[in-house]
């Protein structure tokens, strides 16, 4: 091998060699932990089993669904009307998100608490019975959760996203009266920079004492503008 064969050799070895060095200590920028996020929050709520919950525990007999009549429900024997004069599903909302450990990508913990409308719920009642109507008027949930996040955050302004479920319970209050609740909730959403986008689905199982002691079921969907750092 020639003298000049032998120094090209050399100086290809040497070059390979600082690439492979320079590939394997090179790491992509991450993005850098945020660790709270505000919410404002516009819901859509669904009532669930409407009928059962809290109808048939307000009359205290099983209910059905009224077919082309100018009420909606009615007992089983017929001796009630049940007519459903108002549930409001829209409602506002506000809430704030912990993380303990920050996010940035893949998985972590979270702390949220927020406070929610209820729906405004007015009902008549034509029958035997000690209620002649119902009436759930500002109704406000102040709820506390926990669960996991999973997110695959940008660097700058860039798009990324994340993915949650979580659970807890909450206070009722309103004109009716006080009471409790348990939920569940996921969703997701995408982010850019400190701004995002969320989508959520919440099963809530809400508790009144008064008039009776009563339950109903809330499934609202909503839609929050949310602010991280």
């Amino acid at each position: 091998m020639g003298k000049g064969l032998r120094v090209a050799v050399i100086v290809c070895v040497a070059v390979l060699t600082t690439a492979a060095a320079e590939a394997q200590t090179y790491e992509a920028a991450k993005p850098r932990r945020q660790f709270i996020s505000v919410s404002l929050d516009w819901l859509y709520t669904q009532p669930l089993h409407f009928g059962e919950y809290p109808l048939q525990e307000l009359v205290g007999s099983e209910v059905a669904r009224a077919q082309f009549k100018a009420y909606e429900y009615e007992t089983r024997d017929g001796s009630t009307q049940i007519d459903v004069l108002e549930f409001n599903r829209r409602g506002r909302g506000f809430g704030v998100t912990v993380y303990p450990i920050g996010i940035s990508t893949g998985p972590t913990f979270g702390i949220r608490g927020n406070v929610e409308d209820l729906p405004t719920i007015r009902v008549s009642f034509d029958g035997p019975g000690a209620l002649d109507s119902y009436t759930l008027t500002n109704g406000r949930a102040y709820d506390v959760g926990a669960g996991l996040w999973v997110a695959d955050h940008s660097t700058g302004w860039g798009l990324g996203s994340h993915a949650f479920v979580d659970a807890g319970v909450g206070t009722i209050r309103s004109d009716l009266g006080d009471g409790h609740r348990y939920f569940a909730e996921g969703g997701g959403g995408v982010t850019s920079g400190p701004f995002g986008v969320e989508l959520s689905i919440k099963f809530a199982w809400n508790r009144l004492d008064l008039p009776i002691e009563h339950r109903f079921l809330t499934v609202p969907v909503t839609i929050r503008g949310t602010l991280t750092f």
